[in-house]
């Protein structure tokens, strides 16, 4: 399985509009963050897509992305499903399946009411399935296991990716401000190790979002092997996250555990 991080930036994306802050004017190209996503590619050739943010066209052709065999959503809010619309290219021959919770799929289909909808020909529209989802999916030889958790007072989902016949997995929290008691145990209850991209905002706390060393602390209580921080704003470099995660593996005796920034088009083979 590959994972290939499509965006690592929160909502507002990396540049800022109007900033002129020293990490929006950064030449380094891992401080360019559009919005949070990943693309997973399985050895049988299945391809999927968690989350559909604006820039999802551009992303997808930096990617080479030509395929899609369903998509998983994480919540409803822009930065993260405003680009279904333009998975409309990947679905000329057939529908797409989307999963998520009650509360997003209910969202997703009032936001984008006109893919139901009679309307005039031209233009195109997505041919999307919604699925109201509370267990696994199985996409070819991958498994999507719904993870719950909070976004502030918001639910959401989280989704655990494992393959047939591999000894580890992959989850993905994106916007995560806690972990419900209940799914640590699930998480916990399993003896896989995991790499973990995981949503960090910002050094300082948030009320919605996990900041850095919370973001750390979660993932090393749930079999983390590494861990990646993702939905990151514009407060910090890519230079000063490393140097972050390296301060807090020294400080804390994690020197085994990989700990970086996300950014986009980072691949990560398991």
């Amino acid at each position: 399985m590959k994972v290939t991080v499509l965006g690592s930036g929160t909502s507002h994306g990396v540049p800022v509009i109007g900033c002129s802050c020293p990490v929006c004017r950064s030449a380094d190209s891992r401080d360019k963050r559009m919005r949070a996503s990943v693309y997973i590619e399985g050895a049988g050739g299945e391809t999927a897509l968690i989350d559909a943010g604006p820039e999802f066209r551009l992303q997808a052709v930096r990617a080479g992305v030509s395929r899609l065999d369903a998509i998983f959503l994480t919540h409803a809010h822009a930065d993260h499903i405003h680009g279904l619309d333009d998975v409309r290219s990947l679905t000329w021959d057939h529908s797409l399946p989307v999963y998520g919770n009650e509360g997003t799929i209910r969202e997703m289909k009032k936001r984008f009411s006109y893919i139901w909808k009679n309307t005039q020909k031209g233009g195109g529209k997505p041919k999307l399935m919604p699925f109201t989802v509370n267990a696994p999916v199985r996409t070819g030889g991958l498994t999507f296991t719904p993870i719950p958790v909070k976004h502030g007072v918001l639910d959401i989902l989280g989704w655990e990716v494992s393959e047939d016949g591999a000894g580890k997995s992959f989850l993905y929290l994106t916007d995560t401000s806690a972990i419900p008691a209940a799914t640590q145990t699930l998480l916990r209850a399993s003896s896989n190790s995991r790499i973990i991209i995981i949503g960090g905002l910002r050094a300082r706390p948030n009320e919605t979002h996990f900041s850095f060393e919370e973001a750390i602390n979660a993932a090393l209580g749930l079999n983390a092997e590494k861990i990646f921080l993702t939905h990151i704003c514009h407060n910090h470099s890519n230079e000063e996250i490393e140097e972050i995660c390296r301060n807090f593996r020294k400080n804390n005796e994690k020197e085994e555990v990989e700990i970086h920034p996300a950014h986009d088009g980072l691949e990560i083979v398991l």
